[in-house]
């Protein structure tokens, strides 16, 4: 149990910074980079805006163990259709392998988050 709820930790916290934090430091200190991401790929800047909303809420909410199933079931779920987006626009527009990689790269680490909550939930509703 111990080394899931490490391995549980250590990726959510990964999530947290990368989905979360970079990009609300991103718009409070360096804003005129805030939509460097979606630019290039053809998004309005109120895009832009919306997604960095979305993923700060959606890093949030795995982060709290203790919110409903449901609501963090949403945010994985969220979480995983950004980054999914994420490598269908890059191979469709830019085609940069690391571009690709990173989001790639992201949604693993993700799951694995996601695979280590199950496996803590479903050990403690067995003991």
């Amino acid at each position: 149990m111990k080394k899931n709820k490490i391995i549980f930790w250590t990726t959510t916290s990964i999530i947290f910074v990368m989905e979360a934090l970079m990009p609300l430091a991103t718009l409070l200190f360096a804003h005129e980079h805030f939509n460097a991401g979606t630019k290039p790929l053809g998004y309005p800047d109120y895009f832009a805006y919306a997604l960095i909303v979305c993923k700060i809420l959606g890093a949030t909410a795995i982060m709290f163990p203790k919110l409903p199933a449901k609501l963090r079931e949403w945010a994985y779920a969220g979480l995983t259709f950004n980054l999914l987006f994420a490598v269908i626009s890059h191979l469709a527009v830019d085609q940069i392998i690391s571009y690709i990689l990173m989001p790639v790269m992201v949604g693993v680490v993700l799951g694995v988050s996601y695979v280590h909550s199950q496996k803590i939930i479903f050990k403690s509703k067995n003991i």
